[in-house]
């Protein structure tokens, strides 16, 4: 998978696009006015960042933007990346150490154990 890494004001812009399917850029610099607080050109400078990352596609007329990509891949690519750069690349220590500290219901370990099988196979 390429490496595509975003922080998190692109993150912003991409929780909007994953929501909507497509917005118009100015709609986009209102909405993260409200919550984020950015002004007008900043999130036009992060839209274009991503245009160029290619995680946004931009339509015309309108200076419509849509994802490129989809949040399930964007967040296979960040645990990675957590994976390679906390636990020196090792799923088992990161696996181990997250479990060891989370309070699990037997639903969860269920799951958690039929996931585990399908690997097996």
């Amino acid at each position: 998978m390429k490496e595509i890494r975003l922080h998190e004001g692109e993150l912003n812009i991409m929780e909007l696009l994953w929501s909507n399917k497509s917005l118009a850029a100015k709609d986009m610099a209102k909405i993260i006015k409200e919550y984020v607080g950015w002004e007008k050109n900043t999130t036009y400078t992060v839209i274009k960042r991503l245009i160029n990352k290619g995680v946004v596609v931009r339509e015309e007329p309108g200076f419509i933007c849509r994802a490129a990509i989809s949040k399930r891949a964007i967040q296979q690519i960040e645990t990675l990346s957590l994976i390679q750069k906390l636990y020196n690349d090792s799923l088992e220590t990161f696996i181990s150490d997250f479990l060891r500290v989370q309070d699990l219901s037997a639903g969860v370990i269920e799951q958690l154990e039929r996931i585990i099988r399908e690997q097996k196979v």
